[in-house]
């Protein structure tokens, strides 16, 4: 089971310093990969009367593509997006900063994507919230065949495109595609087209229901249940004996990645997320360079 982090997106502010040496440490310290989320823009709640999301226009987000460009440059990290909310950007686009990360990483590189919750970011980016679900799976075949095709030609009920390609191609061909969501239809999308999936929840009898959907999903469309990843996220926590114990019951739960996550645990600055992590790799046993 690899073991990663999630970059504390909210909790790291603007200092360029502070980044480089988030990622620098990270991988000093033994973890295999480097996770970030997405969110373009934040509401306001002063406009947005009743405003009940999880971020606003306080919260800070780098933007996860330009970050995974300068992570590439100075760490030999796998990168993840968990997740990049598909159906808000352009596909060719995106298809294209996909490929460059995967090739500035050497193939390092998992493309997370999900549908997202927040209509006030669709809008600012000029997509139609309501149709995300036909279009996410729309853009990923559409995704795929720019990954591996040198010249496509596409016609869909959201994108065209007509006898174009990307140059460079990525190293993977194609970039390894992982959804998240929390729903049936999103364990049932993950089983039919995606390449491994996040669980919102940990280990237990919600997570075996969500795994047996997702694994007949699987089945049903031809595919080996088996052979798709799944990673799960691990709140650190001061108690060491409770880290351990919950990482072993992701690796029983048949997890293939971690991710340890020390947002919203009280901690100040980026220095005391670095050294939650180092107290979490001594408990796990990762190796330190």
């Amino acid at each position: 089971m690899q073991i990663g982090v999630v970059f504390p997106q909210t909790e790291m502010g603007g200092d360029v310093g502070a980044v480089r040496a988030y990622g620098q440490r990270v991988e000093e310290l033994g973890f295999r990969h480097l996770i970030a989320f997405d969110h373009v823009v934040g509401a306001d709640p002063a406009v947005h009367k009743g405003w009940q999301g999880p971020y606003d226009v306080r919260s800070t987000f780098h933007e996860p593509m330009v970050l995974f460009g300068f992570l590439a440059a100075i760490t030999s990290l796998e990168l993840v997006t968990s997740i990049i909310i598909l159906p808000q950007r352009q596909t060719a686009l995106v298809a294209k900063q996909a490929a460059e990360i995967d090739l500035l990483t050497s193939g390092r590189f998992r493309f997370g994507v999900g549908l997202g919750w927040n209509a006030v970011e669709y809008e600012a980016l000029g997509q139609d919230f309501g149709s995300r679900g036909r279009r996410v799976e729309e853009q990923v075949e559409l995704l795929r065949r720019l990954w591996t095709e040198e010249s496509i030609t596409f016609e869909g009920r959201f994108d065209r495109v007509t006898g174009a390609g990307l140059a460079p191609l990525p190293v993977q061909r194609p970039i390894p595609l992982w959804f998240g969501g929390q729903s049936p239809r999103a364990y049932q999308r993950a089983g039919r087209l995606a390449d491994g999936w996040f669980p919102q929840m940990g280990p237990g009898p919600e997570l075996d229901e969500a795994k047996a959907m997702v694994e007949q999903a699987a089945s049903e469309a031809g595919r080996d249940p088996s052979a798709l990843g799944m990673e799960g996220r691990l709140g650190w926590t001061r108690d060491a004996d409770e880290l351990a114990a919950t990482a072993r019951r992701w690796e029983e739960s048949g997890a293939t990645h971690i991710a340890i996550n020390t947002m919203n645990a009280g901690l100040r600055t980026p220095d005391d997320h670095l050294a939650a992590l180092e107290s979490a790799a001594e408990t796990l046993g990762l190796s330190k360079r």
